[in-house]
């Protein structure tokens, strides 16, 4: 393929993954599953399935979407209560989603020797990655009275709530993470190889 039609053919594909990161986002009960003042997200099987398929900038470009699709939503249409008091800060909102995909890549180029493990290994990570970060984020950078208040405690129990939260929320998603990326992510990287 030359070079300028392999430009066009990249840059196709990459707003096709844009537009499935951007709807998967903003269609309720898609990419966000509200639970009370909770979000459970599934992002992280999507951004760590394209990271698996075309490598960790593919998956940093989808995180960077992800996150910026957060940030914005924060402002003008919240996935959870709390998502103003928290995601209006990109820090919290943006770079863990870009560090979900890169790590997802890399993870899945480092085994990829068994491409079934590494696939699993890649959606685990993809989604501690998110967590860790995000409510680590939460705790430097939104420990907050109105926070704490989001998460019915005060702020000094902020931490233990957010443990709790990774001990909860966090084993769910990163189970299912585990458990749908290979599902999804083997039979296209076998195509993709044909």
């Amino acid at each position: 393929m030359n070079p300028q039609r392999q430009k066009i053919h990249t840059m196709t594909r990459r707003t096709l993954l844009i537009v499935l990161i951007v709807l998967q986002d903003l269609l309720p009960f898609i990419g966000n599953v509200p639970i009370g003042p909770l979000s459970i997200t599934t992002l992280p099987i999507t951004v760590a399935t394209i990271a698996i398929l075309l490598g960790p900038l593919e998956g940093a470009i989808a995180g960077t979407t992800w996150g910026i699709l957060t940030w914005i939503r924060a402002f003008v249409y919240p996935s959870s209560a709390l998502a103003p008091l928290i995601f209006t800060n990109p820090l919290i909102a943006v770079v863990p989603r870009i560090l979900v995909g890169v790590v997802a890549g890399y993870i899945f180029k480092i085994l990829s020797s068994r491409e079934k493990v590494a696939a699993t290994v890649a959606g685990a990570t993809a989604s501690l990655t998110n967590t860790l970060l995000v409510l680590g984020s939460i705790l430097v950078f939104a420990n907050t009275p109105a926070v704490a208040s989001g998460y019915h405690t005060n702020q000094a129990g902020l931490a233990a709530a957010l443990g709790t939260i990774l001990a909860t929320n966090g084993v769910v998603e990163l189970i299912i993470t585990a458990a749908v990326t290979p599902l999804i992510a083997i039979p296209l990287l076998n195509h993709l190889k044909k």
